[in-house]
């Protein structure tokens, strides 16, 4: 019997081996016709290549058609796997954005959408809308976000210095400043929920009504950014200053947008919650190393205290560990939508010449078995619809529909005249009330209808676009003209002028710009504070604290 199973597992043990060294043969082979062709060019082709180049764009274009996770990092793009793994680097603190000149549809600027409160940009005055004109002398005309970011960033400790051109000002304006070691806030915000504090109005008819209000409980909200080293003591930080504080008696957890990040620091915060020895998640790849159980370590801090995690189509991964495990074990009810569907391990190899490459080695399964990758990725990608079992990601408990409209509100937002409006509202306005009250007039209303005037801003829907893309066609096929002509008098109710399209959305139009606005003066957690006063998914979480 002995020999048997010896023989057996000798059988088993020479087949992987041989496997193994099939595929390194064949690897091999195709390496070896690689190296073939950049020989012949090396030797033949007319002009000289420039093979960093040629390397980078072979290896990229080969790991885009594994996954869009697996990432080669050359040597010289450490820093932003530094960026990706720890939420740190060296710069200014600010995010940078491209847009059309305000002044000229033709010419692309550079400018900053939004310093962040406390950091290096913020503290020497650089203000959002400030469009750059160089970075230590190097004009950023022509150049790319991505360049003028790496010019930006540098070692901590090392001086920037910024010749800005501030709207309405003639002059420009240089600003030099020292870089500091960035690192974003996971959490982002929070804050007590109680009928006292809660920012929003809310009626009757909403849909946690007044009624409820006054029965309910006290509840916390964090709003959590990103996955990151160390994120899950911050996290632990805002929950216990809720709990031991604030008293609350429930908790949402804002996962929203959040696209994941460090598995430790999820299973960590998810061990807040649920006892020592409790697996959260399995991955499961290729090799043994791989294959891997992941659990709780120490007692719950807070095992009983009710929760709630918000979700959408944005969650991801870390994200999706944390809402997913909390939904198979008991412990959280999630509302939101169908998150990502990003099950995919990375985890980061050196490779020769210094640089690195972040690849995909296994899949994540949750407590009840189920996978959170969607099994048909590329379909996915396409926007094709799934089926319920291939669609992967969580599926909440209470499903909230994508309300997002294609209306004057995304085109304005998108073309940057919130921002650019915003910019200049605040070099009229050099106070406004706080987050909690800040509102727009219809008068504010009307004096931005004027400022789009006088950009000469004109409303096309997309609607619109179509028909008049139908109509070219139907002159194309020489069609009968009287059906032409049909399809003409539809155009004037499908570009209806910008005025009559905020009158139609108009409170939508308040909040978008609102915010905007307020970024302006409280930063980040204050523009969050004012969002969460409109917002609906949160209205139906508060419903779960009330038996709703």
């Amino acid at each position: 019997m002995y020999r048997r199973y010896f023989s057996i597992f000798f059988s088993l043990v020479m087949f992987g081996t041989c496997f193994a060294q099939d595929a390194t043969r064949r690897a091999d082979t195709h390496l070896r016709i690689f190296n073939d062709v950049m020989r012949q060019l090396d030797m033949n082709y007319v002009d000289t290549l420039n093979y960093e180049d040629l390397t980078k764009t072979a290896i990229d274009a080969v790991l885009r058609k594994i996954d869009p996770y697996t990432v080669y990092y050359p040597k010289e793009k450490d820093n932003d796997l530094r960026i990706l793994t720890t939420g740190k680097y060296g710069g200014i603190g600010a995010i940078i954005q491209q847009q059309k000149s305000p002044s000229d549809d033709s010419t692309m600027i550079t400018v900053i959408a939004n310093p962040y409160e406390g950091k290096p940009a913020q503290k020497a005055g650089v203000l959002a809308g400030d469009r750059i004109l160089s970075v230590d002398g190097i004009s950023t005309e022509g150049q790319k976000v991505a360049e003028v970011s790496d010019n930006l960033r540098g070692i901590p400790g090392t001086e920037v210095t910024l010749q800005l051109l501030r709207p309405n000002h003639q002059d420009t304006i240089t600003k030099t400043f020292t870089r500091e070691d960035i690192r974003l806030d996971a959490v982002e915000y929070y804050c007590v929920l109680d009928r006292q504090a809660l920012g929003f109005r809310l009626q009757a008819s909403e849909p946690c009504g007044s009624d409820s209000i006054q029965t309910l409980p006290k509840i916390g909200y964090i709003s959590f950014a990103d996955f990151t080293d160390g994120s899950s003591l911050e996290f632990a930080n805002a929950v216990d200053y809720l709990v031991l504080v604030d008293s609350v008696e429930g908790l949402i957890v804002d996962l929203r947008g959040n696209g994941g990040g460090l598995i430790d620091e999820s299973i960590s915060m998810v061990n807040l919650f649920v006892d020592a020895g409790t697996e959260v998640v399995s991955t499961r790849g290729k090799t043994a190393r791989s294959n891997n159980s992941y659990k709780t370590t120490s007692p719950a801090r807070y095992p009983t205290l009710p929760l709630v995690v918000l979700v959408d189509k944005h969650s991801a991964s870390a994200s999706e560990i944390f809402s997913g495990s909390l939904q198979d074990l008991g412990r959280a009810t999630i509302v939101g939508q169908r998150t990502f569907g990003k099950g995919l391990v990375q985890s980061v190899r050196p490779i020769t010449e210094g640089g690195h490459i972040k690849v995909t080695t296994a899949k994540y399964y949750l407590p009840s078995g189920r996978c959170i990758q969607a099994i048909d990725y590329a379909e996915r990608q396409k926007g094709n619809a799934l089926k319920r079992d291939t669609a992967g990601g969580i599926l909440p408990d209470i499903v909230i529909n994508d309300t997002a409209k294609w209306d004057i509100c995304y085109t304005l937002y998108n073309g940057n005249y919130f921002f650019d409006y915003a910019t200049l509202y605040h070099q009229k306005h050099s106070t406004i009330a706080s987050p909690l009250e800040f509102a727009l007039t219809d008068e504010d209303i009307e004096d931005f209808c004027q400022y789009l005037d006088g950009r000469g801003f004109t409303y096309e829907t997309e609607t619109s676009k179509y028909l008049q893309e139908l109509i070219d066609m139907a002159r194309h096929e020489d069609l009968d003209s009287a059906a032409i002509a049909q399809l003409e008098a539809c155009m004037p109710v499908l570009r209806p002028s910008f005025r009559e399209a905020i009158d139609r959305n108009k409170q939508e139009l308040k909040e978008m710009l609102g915010a905007e606005i307020v970024l302006r003066y409280y930063y980040q957690k204050g523009q969050i504070a004012y969002i969460l006063r409109y917002d609906k998914d949160l209205k139906r979480a508060l419903k779960v604290f009330t038996g709703q």
